[in-house]
């Protein structure tokens, strides 16, 4: 089908940027912070929240405005019928058991990586996670791996357009350090986190590749730091995570 600029409806546009201001640390906004996080003019960001409202996506106290569970219809159908979550489970299982941690996949979304699917729980971690969860991807093994694998000019611009802040006293957030990071993801074939998205939490990541040879995912193990060392997850995590991508990549 062919892409026409005169089919684009720019008012669903705007109703989706409304709902995809709300996050979890705002999950509750008056209008004029919806208005400014959408660039919308308070009169439009009201009729879009009320036309939410009626619909049932969004309640309000007369103040302030909140997302309800209905939205999560929005996500259901492509998370019920993807077949890349229901492929990788068995695989994420498989990690998860063998080095008795958590073992997840995830997809970069712009600035983010977006959870697919992770392995059953078998200790208690720093972060949680679950499909749907979203982190910035500087700062993450997964994030960094997706972005090591974009071309070094797309690297270089996506550093210099976005937002970095330190999440822990540990979080690299300097252009040069960040590229340096991706740089060494490339050449190493994985990265590590080390409590920079989380004090306590640790993460080791690697690529997952499709049929054309195109990195289309990561694939993580994530643990509290207290129990290994980075130089021990590259020694003992890495191998058991490699096999995995490998497995995930040939049914892909």
């Amino acid at each position: 089908m062919r892409d026409n600029a005169r089919d684009f409806i720019g008012a669903l546009e705007k109703g989706l940027a409304v709902i995809e201001a709300f996050e979890a640390s705002e999950s509750r906004l008056t209008l004029s912070e919806v208005a400014r996080k959408t660039g919308l003019s308070r009169a439009a960001a009201r009729r879009y929240l009320l036309t939410l409202s009626r619909l049932g996506y969004a309640e309000n106290d007369g103040k302030r405005f909140w997302l309800t569970p209905r939205v999560l219809r929005l996500g259901y159908a492509y998370l019920s019928s993807a077949s890349l979550p229901k492929l990788a489970q068995p695989v994420l299982e498989t990690v998860g058991e063998r080095t008795q941690e958590v073992a997840s996949i995830a997809i970069l979304d712009g600035d983010e990586i977006l959870f697919l699917a992770r392995s059953a729980v078998r200790r208690i971690l720093a972060a949680a996670t679950s499909v749907g969860t979203r982190f910035p991807a500087y700062c993450t093994a997964m994030g960094r791996v997706l972005l090591a694998s974009l071309p070094e000019a797309e690297v270089e611009r996506h550093l210099k357009a976005i937002a970095t802040q330190k999440l822990t006293p540990k979080t690299k957030t300097g252009y040069r350090e960040l590229l340096e990071e991706l740089r060494r993801a490339r050449k190493n074939g994985y990265a590590v986190s080390d409590e920079e998205l989380e004090i306590g939490l640790r993460t080791i990541a690697v690529p997952v590749v499709d049929s054309r040879a195109k990195v289309v995912l990561a694939m993580s193990v994530s643990l509290q730091a207290g129990r290994m060392s980075v130089a021990k997850m590259v020694r003992e995590i890495l191998p058991e995570l490699r096999a995995g991508s490998q497995t995930l990549a040939a049914m892909l």
